[in-house]
């Protein structure tokens, strides 16, 4: 599976952006499907993800209220929706694919993603 990430770029505070990743190469639908991102200096981080009934969806604290994570399965293509950003939410971010179906509490570990995209840059000024 190769996943693509797109949508990154300069905004200011308060701005909002979408992020795309576009799977090919494997079962899209059938996969749980998440975000990370790193910031300089720091450790690669969970933000979101969902599995692959759309029903379920699991947030890292800092983003939610303000980050939405979807996904078209007939598009074979995942989405993150980011709202109200914060210079904090500087970071490259990660599109992230798994077969596993953890556990809700789980899914934020790395352990479970098979496949990882290449990161798209998210800067955002303040």
């Amino acid at each position: 599976v190769q996943l693509q990430a797109s949508g990154g770029g300069l905004v200011q505070a308060g701005d909002s952006l979408t992020l795309s990743c576009v799977a090919s190469g494997g079962t899209f639908s059938t996969m749980l499907v998440g975000w990370f991102r790193q910031a300089p200096g720091n450790e690669r981080e969970f933000v979101a993800a969902i599995r692959l009934t759309s029903t379920t969806t699991n947030y890292a604290h800092s983003v939610k209220g303000r980050f939405t994570i979807s996904r078209d399965n007939p598009k074979n293509t995942m989405y993150l929706r980011m709202n109200s950003l914060k210079p904090e939410d500087t970071a490259t971010y990660y599109c992230a694919a798994g077969r596993a179906n953890p556990a809700f509490g789980t899914m934020n570990l790395e352990r479970w993603y098979d496949y990882w995209g290449q990161g798209t840059l998210v800067t955002v000024s303040s």
